[in-house]
């Protein structure tokens, strides 16, 4: 029988995965395009359907960031977008619960009330700058893959948020990327067909940030799982 507790590499891979956490808050401190390539070696190597590694990677710094974060909060003050609609409505009940709990805690440390709806606005906005990390990432999909291919995705980008996790750095994957599609497709030159999955910042996390220090519950493994066939 396996030990997982004893085994030599288990604590490592578990603290990393489990000191993952979404940054909002970075330092200014710059990261080599040689850190962030040995991060993308590292995550290549994660699964795909027949092989397929369907994912496109845009990694931009400097002045080719600021560019694209400019158009984007211009897209966002404008408001001429349709509003993105990345969940159901209504969303079952519990994960609906689980939800309410992350807006409550996200706005609640960094003190802006649920009835502030242009503050809110305003911490929406920071997304797409990208939480004023040195980097950012814009992850693309051929339109015409089906959703087990977005399933590889997502393996591919948790793999790469561990591997940056390993390094010092911090990640923080975003959805709200996805409503900008056309300004993004025009400043990144798209492939034809191509289509945004979700963004990401990357960088130093600022430890003084109280947002940072956020303790999201997980429902425990009884609540989620289904044992059949154990003694």
């Amino acid at each position: 029988m396996i030990d997982r507790h004893a085994h030599p590499d288990a604590s490592v891979v578990d603290a990393i995965i489990r000191s993952r956490r979404a940054i909002r808050f970075f330092t200014k401190e710059a990261v080599a395009r040689r850190v962030i390539e040995d991060l993308l070696d590292v995550a290549r190597n994660a699964p795909s359907n027949s092989n397929t590694q369907p994912w496109r990677v845009h990694v931009l710094t400097g002045q080719r960031k600021t560019a694209l974060s400019d158009a984007l909060r211009q897209a966002h003050d404008d408001d001429a977008h349709p509003p993105l609609r990345h969940m159901p409505d209504p969303l079952p009940d519990a994960m609906r619960s689980r939800q309410e709990g992350f807006g409550m805690r996200y706005y609640g440390a960094l003190g802006v009330a649920k009835s502030d709806v242009r503050e809110r606005a305003n911490v929406t906005a920071r997304n797409f700058d990208f939480f004023g990390a040195p980097v950012g990432m814009i992850f693309s999909i051929d339109s015409t893959l089906t959703k087990y291919s977005w399933l590889d995705y997502g393996i591919f980008i948790q793999t790469v948020m561990l591997a940056a996790r390993a390094v010092g750095l911090a990640t923080c994957a975003q959805v709200s990327f996805a409503r900008f599609q056309n300004v993004i497709a025009d400043h990144l030159h798209f492939p034809p067909g191509h289509e945004v999955v979700c963004g990401m910042s990357l960088g130093f996390p600022d430890e003084e940030a109280p947002v940072n220090r956020i303790d999201m519950a997980r429902e425990p493994v009884r609540n989620f799982s289904t044992f059949l066939g154990f003694d």
